[in-house]
Order: C-alpha cells, then sequence, then structure tokens
C-alpha cells in the first residue's frame, strides 16, 4: 500500500507535529514503511531583511535546524525501523511537495490546526500541500 512517508514538521510549533505523530508511528509499523522527516526553514536571501544578515546566517540557521531534526527525531521516532531527516529552505508547502516527490513518498502526513485570520488570508500549508501534491495526502486534525 504505502511503503514511503513524509512527515513535515514544523520545530517551532509542537501543534505541527503532535498529533500527526502517533498515526505517521501506527502506519509505518503497520505498513513497515519507510518514514522521511522534514522541516523547512525560511529563505531570508530575497528578502529586505537579508541584507542586515550576517553572510553566513542561512547555513547557520540550517545547521541547527538539523541538529534540532537529530534530537526531535532521537526523542520521538523511536521504534521505527527507517527514518531519515531532511532540511530544506523555502515555502513551507512548496518544499513538502518537491521533497515528498524527490524522495519517492507516497503518502504525506500532516497535522492541521484551528484556522485562524492569517490562514484565511494566506491559507494553511496542509491546504496548499493537498492542491499542489499528486500524492496522498492524510491530514490530521
Amino acid at each position: 500500500m504505502y511503503s514511503s512517508i513524509l512527515f513535515p514538521v514544523d520545530l517551532e510549533h509542537e501543534r505541527s507535529w503532535k498529533d500527526a505523530l502517533p498515526v505517521v508511528k501506527k502506519l509505518a509499523h503497520a505498513l513497515d514503511a519507510k518514514v522521511h522527516v522534514l522541516t523547512v526553514v525560511a529563505d531570508v536571501r530575497g528578502t529586505m531583511a537579508a541584507q542586515f544578515l550576517p553572510d553566513n546566517f542561512e547555513d547557520k540557521v540550517v545547521k541547527e535546524a538539523k541538529q534540532r531534526l537529530t534530537a526531535f527525531i532521537q526523542e520521538h521516532m523511536d521504534g521505527l525501523a527507517e527514518v531519515d531527516g531532511y532540511v530544506a529552505t523555502g515555502r513551507p508547502y512548496k518544499e513538502i511537495v518537491a521533497n515528498a516527490e524527490k524522495l519517492g513518498c507516497d503518502l504525506i502526513i500532516m497535522a492541521s490546526h484551528k484556522p485562524g485570520v492569517l490562514d484565511h488570508l494566506i491559507g494553511p500549508n496542509a491546504d496548499k500541500v493537498i492542491r499542489h501534491s499528486k500524492l496522498s495526502v492524510m491530514v490530521v486534525k
């Protein structure tokens, strides 16, 4: 059925993964599926703020994200046979869709949250992933 699951997480917001984590673990165990945990950091190179940041700012942010993702995997993904972690830079929904395809995933499992005012203006990531991905997407509320 499914053999490769992408599990996007925002390491700054527990709500981005807390409810979906048990679902990912259950399905990965039941299907003997590989899990790819992805976190996305903002790409600041093309913003006005970039001119005020040190030259190696993005490298430091990515390095820190990799360390935090490794710790997340060790703490929360125990007991799974095969888990890999990835850090991407850019807009979350675009990176989720692109990395799911690049990694050969056949399912994306992600959490959703109660929409706020900004979500109605720009749309939540889960909604955008569903609309732009060719893969199956399971949204855990």
